[in-house]
């Protein structure tokens, strides 16, 4: 399920998330955003109920890229408490990006959330 999230959401659906939110900054002309689609998509079906994973298209959504110093794309954040706790600008693989998530749950993890059956709630800017 898709639902929007842009500058006029994101103090709702970030940072006043009552979950960690890991943000996906991304643009349609970014091959590499479209690569690692399919796993955010495993990642999504993997943790249940411990973070929300949302789509922020970085084109449409300037103060946002402004705002967070945007200086590539994809750009990975986990938001936890209103506070940006991690981010990631860069990866070599999918093996490389598969590590900083499981790294971003293990600190989860360790601050008592637990892993879920279900799915992550998706937003993705229009």
């Amino acid at each position: 399920m898709s639902l929007p999230a842009s500058d006029t959401t994101f103090d709702t659906e970030v940072l006043g998330s009552p979950i960690p939110v890991l943000v996906h900054f991304w643009a349609p002309w970014c091959g590499l955003c479209r690569m690692i689609e399919p796993l955010l998509e495993t990642f999504q079906n993997e943790w249940t109920g411990q973070v929300r994973l949302i789509d922020i298209n970085a084109d449409e959504n300037l103060k946002l890229a402004n705002q967070y110093r945007l200086t590539t794309l994809p750009t990975l954040m986990l938001f936890e408490a209103g506070v940006m706790r991690q981010r990631l600008d860069s990866f070599r693989g999918k093996e490389d990006l598969r590590s900083a998530l499981d790294g971003f749950m293990q600190t989860q993890q360790l601050s008592g959330h637990r892993r879920r059956q279900g799915r992550i709630i998706t937003y993705r800017s229009r």
